[in-house]
């Protein structure tokens, strides 16, 4: 790694690419998780990389990846700053308007091997919705700490270190973000499963998309909770209730045909869905929505545009339909 970092240093920008390519994927979603948004991941993502190469002659010979991750942190902070993102509650994810789904097929690319022991395993409790949602109301360095230490596993004077803090004011922030997460995550956080949804869960999406391509709203409304919520971010609005879900399917219906295929994203099942118009001759990417499962049925539905089918590996046109 050495001659690696040596050739950058000297310009050799595909030496640098070799050092940084195996931890872009854990650095993007380290920048999702800060962020809340899959996109402006993107672009923090690109822009520290970008700070990182102008860099390059400042690393030490220390700890490549720490140092990558001290530049994505930063990163991430100056976004936040220049947006300046405020939630003061999350009662739901229409308060979260700029959150985005990230696909699990993405989120698989960084499971630990024996080249990449330091590697973590994306749990669902890290990545699910609510937890980036809640993560959204955390002050920017008291979410960084709470990541770095939390999520990622670091120690107390590494993130100090990172976010050029005292290990105090580190320990300090890291105590009022869980406090934070205590209060407002769901109880049952901790019985999630580690990699996926349950087959269970899956079980339950497959019998949703059959319910949602027929229109055949009594099958949908047995696997709904009655007090089931609707949100769609960025719109600021949260439905509640079985009434206000037969309103969006009776809309849906005259909205054309649909077709839906199961997917995963964040940890969570999901389907993305295709509509066919009157008149048109093909289903064209309309929507993906997460599906959060209480008691065996569907809780919520959190419904997002098909801007990321790409990321998804979806196709903008379903063939075969």
């Amino acid at each position: 790694m050495t001659d690696t970092i040596s050739a950058a240093k000297a310009g050799d920008e595909t030496a640098f690419a070799a050092l940084t390519e195996q931890h872009r994927r854990e650095l993007h979603v380290h920048c999702y998780r800060m962020l809340g948004s899959f996109d402006e991941a993107e672009d923090a993502l690109q822009e520290a990389l970008l700070n990182a190469w102008r860099g390059l002659d400042t690393f030490d010979g220390g700890n490549f990846r720490a140092w990558l991750y001290r530049i994505a942190t930063n990163a991430c902070l100056d976004a936040i700053r220049k947006k300046d993102r405020r939630v003061p509650s999350v009662r739901s994810f229409a308060e979260v308007p700029w959150i985005q789904p990230y696909p699990d097929r993405l989120l698989d690319e960084i499971a630990p091997s024996e080249a990449e022991p330091h590697a973590l395993a994306i749990a669902r409790e890290t990545i699910e919705l609510a937890f980036l949602a809640v993560l959204q109301m955390l002050p920017p360095r008291q979410r960084a700490v709470l990541i770095l230490r939390d999520v990622l596993g670091w120690q107390a004077a590494e993130t100090a270190e990172l976010l050029d803090l005292s290990v105090p004011a580190a320990n300090s922030a890291l105590q009022r973000g869980r406090a934070t997460l205590r209060e407002r995550l769901p109880q049952q956080r901790g019985e999630w499963s580690v990699s996926a949804p349950s087959e269970e869960e899956r079980a339950l999406v497959r019998r949703l998309v059959e319910a949602h391509d027929s229109g055949d709203f009594s099958t949908l409304s047995n696997l709904v909770r009655d007090d089931v919520r609707v949100t769609m971010p960025p719109e600021p609005h949260c439905y509640i209730g079985l009434e206000h879900l037969a309103r969006h399917g009776r809309i849906a219906e005259e909205m054309g045909e649909w077709r839906a295929v199961p997917v995963d994203a964040n940890r969570m099942p999901a389907f993305a869905s295709y509509l066919r118009r009157p008149g048109d001759t093909v289903f064209r990417a309309f929507k993906l929505d997460l599906v959060r499962v209480v008691d065996g049925k569907a809780a919520e539905f959190t419904t997002f545009d098909s801007h990321l089918f790409p990321a998804f590996g979806l196709d903008a046109i379903l063939e075969g339909k």
